[in-house]
């Protein structure tokens, strides 16, 4: 499918595409931690944020309040981006009443360093935006600081450059003095008080080969173009340092670096996005459905596979791993879940007031395996895309034996169908956006690479069922 390219955008992906073929590898990128990680935590605290403001307290791993708060930081990502359902009085409202602890954070963040000598940021991922921003040369930056109480500046970093109005990712010459003055930009989101402002910059990004099999691990330059972020309103970022924006705009990292980029995620909370990752011959892809320049990445179904059973499904979802779990609108929702709940034997059982979801299931005191039925979808152009993780166990108060699972599938309170994280999780999943085709491998982020932190990291959503011990 044909695309046009600006020249000023060539040029920096020029560069960074020589800059990879020297290499001769791949798996140029950055760790993901989940917001629950001890990664994430860490900055929190060095940010002055008391225990259970950044995660609750009682949300250990796998018990009720721990998906509870995952559904919630959902919510709170779709009022972000208008999907969320209101009630009435403009504001969310959250099962059971609880809304004395509403997260208004992202799902996934990454360590970034920028500049030269190089400033080292907590950065929020957002496949729903374009922009990547951080505080630097702050006026008013809200809550949002760097480690160490440090701001990124161009005057302090010896491969910075500007980036003026006639550059051909200015998007606001109209805001501009001249055209040898720096490039505006703002950026709004779509929750009360939610934006960022500065001038666009011109500086390098401090990336890392992945490493596979005890190899690698080098560091790698590349010069991207970024928000230098003067003013803040606090809004939904509070919490971190800046976004980083994962979309299709010319803007985005992805675009500006190598067009396509890969994701994968582990049952231990982290994982690692890729630049340069292109869909190879051994994995399935299906296109994306593109309907404007800004499109989200959604894909089309054919139908459902349930233990060699096909259904036919016919639907559009947007991929995000923003989300903790998948919603699915009416008459989807419940022609997936009734058709997988038909091959469940187990009784179902409310296992807690403060879980938001339908389908749960009680343990027996003497059970120890769960059946996991075997469920994919056919996409368009023919390829199985695998559920892997359509459960998620869930574990006593105390974080230990298991009571019961849940079907990690929430009914959508619009017409918008997401595959989230729990969709992906198991999968290196391949964002193509050169040829517009989405990819996917079965791929255990924890055996096929290293990554910090692996041993300590906290459950990511929506673990799958495995044998457990009631």
């Amino acid at each position: 499918m044909a695309h046009s390219i600006h020249y000023g955008s060539l040029l920096v992906a020029t560069a960074v595409a020589a800059l990879l073929a020297a290499s001769e590898v791949d798996g140029i990128g950055l760790n993901l931690h989940h917001r629950s990680s001890p990664v994430v935590r860490r900055w929190a605290e060095a940010r002055g944020h008391a225990p259970g403001t950044w995660w609750p307290e009682a949300a250990a791993d796998g018990t009720p309040e721990y998906y509870s708060a995952l559904f919630r930081n959902d919510r709170a990502l779709f009022a972000r981006r208008g999907l969320a359902a209101s009630n009435g009085q403009g504001e969310l409202a959250f099962s059971g009443g609880n809304a004395t602890f509403q997260l208004e954070g992202y799902l996934h963040y990454a360590e970034v360093a920028v500049g030269t000598p190089n400033m080292t940021f907590l950065v929020a991922l957002d496949t729903g935006s374009d922009l990547f921003w951080v505080p630097c040369d702050c006026e008013h930056c809200g809550n949002a600081t760097a480690q160490g109480d440090q701001k990124y500046s161009p005057s302090r970093s010896s491969t910075s450059k500007t980036v003026t109005c006639e550059h051909a990712l200015c998007d606001r010459p109209k805001a501009c003095a001249t055209r040898n003055s720096s490039c505006p930009y703002n950026v709004r989101y779509a929750s009360a008080n939610s934006s960022s402002s500065g001038v666009l910059v011109e500086d390098v990004l401090h990336l890392s080969r992945e490493k596979q099999h005890g190899g690698g691990g080098e560091a790698v330059q590349a010069p991207v173009v970024f928000g230098c972020g003067r003013e803040q309103q606090k809004g939904a970022f509070r919490d971190g340092d800046g976004v980083m924006g994962l979309g299709m705009g010319k803007v985005s990292v992805p675009t500006l670096l190598a067009s396509s980029f890969s994701m994968c995620f582990s049952d231990g909370g982290v994982g690692r996005i890729n630049f340069g990752d292109a869909v190879d011959p051994g994995q399935a892809q299906t296109p994306f459905i593109l309907t404007n320049p800004h499109s989200t990445y959604k894909i089309a179904t054919r139908g459902m596979n349930v233990e060699n059973l096909d259904v036919p499904l016919e639907f559009q979802a947007v991929l995000d791993s923003g989300t903790s779990f998948t919603y699915l609108a009416d008459p989807v929702y419940t022609a997936f879940a009734y058709e997988l709940m038909s091959q469940i034997n187990d009784t179902r059982a409310n296992l807690s007031a403060s879980i938001p979801f339908e389908f749960c299931y009680g343990l027996s005191p003497n059970q120890t395996e769960i059946y996991i039925p075997d469920v994919s979808f056919w996409t368009k152009g023919g390829a199985k895309f695998p559920v892997t993780r359509p459960f998620f166990v869930v574990a006593d108060r105390h974080g230990k034996g298991a009571v019961g699972y849940c079907l990690a599938i929430l009914k959508s309170e619009t017409d918008i169908n997401i595959f989230g994280q729990n969709f992906m999780t198991g999968l290196k999943i391949v964002f193509d956006r050169e040829r517009f085709v989405l990819g996917w491998s079965k791929f255990d982020c924890y055996r096929d690479m290293e990554m910090e932190d692996v041993g300590s990291a906290a459950p990511a959503p929506a673990t799958a069922p495995r044998p457990a011990t009631a």
